[in-house]
């Protein structure tokens, strides 16, 4: 069977050693999770359903969602193809009109794979524009942000007691642990808040007395912790999703012949998380289980949400296109793969709802990292996500304080940062002004030239191979007056 594609994407069988039927795709998201994870070390997390899932699987230590904002991200998932792309290049509720473009609409992952014989369904959150334009045959429609473990596991099974012989493909998506804001009896809504408790589950609460700052916000306040305890009781709650979700898979029969990738949409709901570019928004948990090609282990390579999309492809049957930005993880699923792989990660950001548009750039090589402020110096970025309260408490200590600086910086960066993620994971001292600030009589003002050098000779490499057009100040000015007249 050969089916042609605008992009002429060739057709064949899959090569998962599975000679009699093809896989089956179940791609589980859940909503602001970072790494928060006990299989990823994590001290207060215990998600031993996720933990097993992995210990069977590959996990990536490294993984890097396209921007971490909910939209883009997922648009990077459906298309291959970074935001900058793919055209989604902020949330799809910011109401500005930019959305994936049309010229790849007919080639939205679940239009390519029904096309090709899959059913194609999704539970839960989609949030990327065009929605009406996604061809899935089974869609919830539960309304934004349900949390009702138990409702989505019944449509799972729904899903899957449909007496069909096709291949299928599932999007499963869990709100948790993204924030919550209650509508009150005079219409308003209430302050965002992470729920301890839906159902019932988790049955077992972590507290205020269990947890600490967020290392990479280093604020400690009482309203803090009661936050992060909640969101720490999310992720135990996608914990029990997963364990379900599992279970009805091998009920179902499809434990040995589907592929099952796991990852967060971006990191936590947290000031300097969501919504930046620094590790704690764009580090998520990435499981790969691929029957008859992964083997477990833990991958140093460095991987991102963009090669979601041509894994899948890769996993069904078909050739990737020669315009993708990701690349299929097949190559790295081997524990000792000699396969030769990128070398540099990239991610992006250019806006968050309503808050203000400020592109950036970030490109790691594992062990340094540099960001690549646009505008920075001529504007501001946005100081708060979700309303977290971190950056004005932050306020309130001395302005050479670590944390103080760390926050103000992500409200004026720099056109530049660099971080040593060995040294300061966190990234609470880019070298970049620290050096400039202590050499004084200049003698080390060029100590980190050769990785500055380094970086953003492949950051600009990136950006030609890809297409980005925010270098551009026309065209930056295009995104931004429309943005600011959306809002």
């Amino acid at each position: 069977m050969r089916v042609v594609f605008s992009f002429l994407l060739a057709i064949s069988l899959p090569h998962t050693g599975l000679a009699d039927e093809q896989l089956n795709v179940l791609l589980i998201t859940a909503d602001d999770l970072g790494i928060q994870l006990s299989c990823y070390g994590d001290p207060i997390a215990n998600t031993p359903h996720i933990d097993a899932l992995a210990a069977r699987s590959v996990r990536f230590k490294t993984a890097y969602v396209s921007q971490a904002s909910c939209s883009s991200s997922r648009s990077s998932m459906f298309t291959g193809l970074y935001p900058h792309g793919n055209g989604h290049y902020g949330l799809a509720n910011a109401n500005v009109g930019f959305r994936v473009h049309e010229q790849f609409i007919y080639n939205l992952l679940p239009n390519v794979l029904k096309r090709v014989g899959y059913r194609t369904g999704i539970i839960g959150k989609l949030h990327v524009d065009p929605e009406e334009r996604f061809q899935f045959d089974f869609r919830t429609n539960e309304g934004f942000g349900a949390r009702n473990i138990r409702k989505q596991i019944q449509f799972a099974r729904d899903y899957l007691d449909y007496d069909s012989q096709d291949p299928w493909f599932l999007m499963f998506n869990v709100f948790d642990p993204h924030v919550q804001r209650d509508r009150l009896p005079d219409g308003s809504r209430s302050p965002q808040y992470l729920p301890d408790q839906v159902q019932g589950f988790p049955e077992n609460l972590v507290t205020v007395n269990d947890v600490g700052p967020w290392p990479w916000q280093g604020i400690d306040t009482p309203e803090q912790r009661v936050k992060i305890a909640g969101y720490y009781n999310c992720v135990h709650r996608v914990d029990i999703a997963v364990s379900m979700l599992m279970e009805l898979l091998e009920e179902k029969g499809y434990d040995e012949n589907t592929l099952i990738i796991f990852l967060g949409d971006h990191g936590p709901p947290f000031t300097r998380g969501k919504a930046s570019c620094y590790e704690a928004g764009l580090r998520v948990p990435l499981i790969i289980d691929w029957p008859g090609v992964s083997q477990p282990h833990v991958s140093e390579r460095l991987v991102g949400s963009i090669d979601i999309y041509p894994t899948i492809l890769d996993a069904v049957g078909m050739d990737r296109p020669a315009n993708l930005h990701g690349q299929s993880l097949r190559p790295v699923l081997q524990e000792n793969s000699g396969a030769n792989w990128r070398n540099t990660l990239v991610a992006e950001f250019h806006y968050q709802g309503a808050n203000p548009f400020f592109p950036r750039r970030a490109i790691t090589d594992g062990r340094y990292k540099l960001i690549y402020n646009i505008i920075g110096g001529q504007s501001r970025a946005s100081k708060m996500v979700d309303g977290d309260q971190a950056w004005s408490l932050a306020q309130e200590l001395p302005a050479s304080h670590p944390a103080r600086q760390a926050m103000d910086r992500l409200n004026n960066p720099p056109k530049w940062e660099l971080y040593d993620l060995c040294e300061d994971p966190v990234e609470f001292h880019n070298l970049l002004a620290q050096h400039s600030s202590e050499s004084g009589d200049g003698a080390d003002e060029n100590s980190w030239s050769d990785i500055e050098s380094r970086l953003k000779t492949a950051l600009a490499e990136w950006q030609r191979e890809t297409d980005d057009p925010f270098d551009d100040a026309k065209f930056r000015r295009h995104v931004q007056e429309k943005h600011k007249a959306g809002n």
